[in-house]
């Protein structure tokens, strides 16, 4: 992770200073660095785990990653990131989205150094990327179940990449083949367990550590897996929560009052539960692999995503 980190800080600097500054932003204020911690497990499965193309994938994937929330803070108009001013709100819109671009083509960069599989694998990838925000963006038409539509949201913006960084690990590695496609599948899984956590924590949690403003959801209208829950039951009973899931909410008092009655309702208990039977999932496919260090790490990931909920 050293050397992850190490080149991460190398691939985004500009000699101009004012690039290398904005570049820079979210990378310096941290974060979990979850994805290439997932490529440099899945590479332990493999006959060369510190093969020269381990850690570049790795960088691939977290600057993605970064790529995407530079974008993802403009269309939410959001002012925090990390726990740190979001790089719209320091500057503007249009730098974000310009840093945003330029981590894109760092990352494409990079990843032609790895082979035309890995530029496809990457290019496949960023596809489905887009296809999720496109979707949340437009959100779900008319016959479309909002949950479903929703769950195949994350599975694209979320799931993929994690997807893409247990593949990477694995592949750059020498894995087997069945190894790669069961990896791949685990990072789907896990990486859609962890998105839908998230939407929990955000509700359950008095304080979390996403460094996002709490309520954010709320306060932009945006739908989450409780929520949805709490929409998909229509219980009469809730249509003062309802009445508040309707809209965006700009009031503080409002904002407060949505969090007190969805902490209390059973669609956060439903939510758990299927965070949870996600997060089985990924664990049952890892009884696939060999034991050892990579696999109890993985294992210990799984568990992770689990004792988050509270």
């Amino acid at each position: 992770m050293d050397e992850v980190e190490k080149q991460l800080s190398a691939a985004v600097h500009d000699d101009d200073g004012f690039i290398d500054e904005a570049a820079s932003h979210l990378l310096a204020a941290g974060g979990k660095r979850f994805r290439p911690l997932v490529v440099l497990l899945a590479a332990e499965f493999g006959d060369d785990p510190g093969a020269d193309d381990v850690v570049p994938s790795a960088v691939v994937i977290e600057l993605t990653h970064l790529a995407t929330l530079y974008h993802d803070d403009v269309m939410d108009e959001a002012a925090l990131r990390r726990g740190a001013v979001s790089a719209n709100a320091r500057w503007d819109n249009s730098i974000a989205i310009l840093t945003g671009d330029y981590l894109f083509a760092v990352a494409s960069r990079v990843v032609a150094g790895l082979g035309t599989d890995a530029v496809r694998i990457q290019a496949e990838t960023f596809q489905r990327l887009v296809h999720g925000q496109i979707h949340e963006t437009v959100g779900p038409r008319t016959g479309d179940d909002p949950l479903q539509h929703y769950l195949g949201v994350v599975a694209d913006k979320t799931g993929s990449l994690v997807a893409t960084a247990a593949r990477f690990g694995a592949m750059m590695s020498g894995a087997d083949p069945g190894v790669v496609s069961t990896l791949t599948e685990f990072g789907e899984r896990i990486g859609a367990a962890f998105q839908l956590a998230d939407d929990v924590i955000d509700i359950a949690s008095e304080s979390h550590d996403s460094g996002k403003t709490p309520g954010t959801d709320l306060r932009e209208g945006v739908p989450t897996l409780p929520t949805l829950l709490v929409q998909q039951a229509a219980r009469s009973e809730d249509a003062r929560l309802l009445d508040l899931l309707s809209r965006p909410l700009s009031d503080d008092a409002e904002v407060d009052e949505a969090l007190s009655l969805l902490r209390t309702n059973p669609a956060l208990e439903q939510a758990r539960s299927m965070v949870r039977r996600e997060a089985d999932i990924a664990r049952s496919l890892l009884d696939q692999l060999a034991a050892g260090p990579a696999r109890t790490a993985l294992l210990g990931v799984c568990d992770r995503v689990v004792t988050r909920l509270g």
